[in-house]
């Protein structure tokens, strides 16, 4: 069949799609420790050369891969987790996938390539073993506790001691002891659960997370002097937290971003507002003035 220019067109932005994918999954095989996962990685990226072959057999015409997106989801991957980058990717492809169907009579392979793409690779996808991921409940315990407990504590302090320098200091003290005191408690759970997760690695991602946390909300007080701007924000600070996080485990563990968002939001900033009040009516029945 004779493609028209506009067919032709479409079918090689298909089959760049494809051959970009067999490189960024090579690129991830080749830089993965693990030789199970290697090996999906490399399944996949054969079945993405082979969905680009369909393609030039019919545009015969060879096409670079997208170098700009072989970099780009391979440094993600790299940084944030390959399931991540991997899922991230196939998201991003979803649309174009969609459209295959609109040419299933030019190219009849393609229904055997929407059912690879849909089916086959995700289940492959599922496979894969990721140590970030398998540690995501004492990443969560960590995050979680840091941004209940320490928004709670800075919004007291905020109003109670009502200097910047002395919140910070509070709430740092505070912040740090209670990353190890949640570290320590991670790993005595994690020892006393028939689970396959390493006690102390456990504790390391819940005292990172915990800690990390922590620094990011404290920074406000130490660089400006307004106590109430420095709340604001710290608040703002705390959301973008929730909100990156939910979305990370939104796209590599494939749950909701919608409901996990507002319930974390929602507890941290009841916490903080009912905190603010608190340190209100200690200020006031103490009679501090500092």
């Amino acid at each position: 069949m004779e493609l028209t220019e506009q067919a032709k067109a479409t079918l090689l932005a298909y089959q760049q799609t494809e051959i970009t994918e067999h490189q960024i999954y090579m690129r991830l095989a080749q830089s993965s420790a693990s030789p199970d996962n290697r090996r999906i990685l490399e399944r996949i990226a054969q079945q993405e050369r082979e969905h680009a072959r369909i393609f030039t057999s019919y545009t015969r015409q060879d096409v670079q891969p997208n170098t700009f997106k072989v970099w780009f989801y391979y440094l993600i991957s790299r940084i944030f987790g390959f399931t991540f980058g991997i899922k991230l990717m196939e998201k991003g492809e979803e649309k174009a996938q969609a459209n295959y169907e609109d040419f299933a009579e030019m190219v009849p392979e393609l229904k055997k390539i929407i059912q690879e793409e849909s089916e086959h690779e995700a289940a492959l996808i599922n496979l894969l073993d990721e140590e970030r991921l398998r540690y995501t409940g004492s990443i969560v315990l960590g995050l979680n506790d840091a941004l209940v407990e320490l928004t709670g504590a800075l919004a007291g302090l905020t109003l109670a001691l009502q200097h910047t320098k002395l919140v910070a200091l509070a709430g740092s003290i505070t912040g740090i002891a209670a990353a190890f005191s949640m570290a320590a408690s991670e790993y005595l759970s994690t020892k006393s659960e028939q689970t396959a997760k390493n006690p102390i690695k456990a504790s390391v991602y819940t005292g990172i997370a915990y800690i990390i946390t922590v620094l990011i909300l404290i920074f406000p007080y130490l660089f400006f002097g307004n106590i109430y701007v420095c709340l604001a924000l710290t608040l703002i600070a705390a959301l973008l937290i929730i909100a990156g996080f939910n979305y990370y485990i939104s796209v590599a563990k494939d749950e909701p971003f919608r409901a996990r968002f507002l319930e974390m939001a929602g507890l941290s900033l009841s916490v903080a507002a009912l905190s603010f009040g608190i340190g209100f009516l200690m200020r006031t029945f103490f009679g501090i003035e500092l």
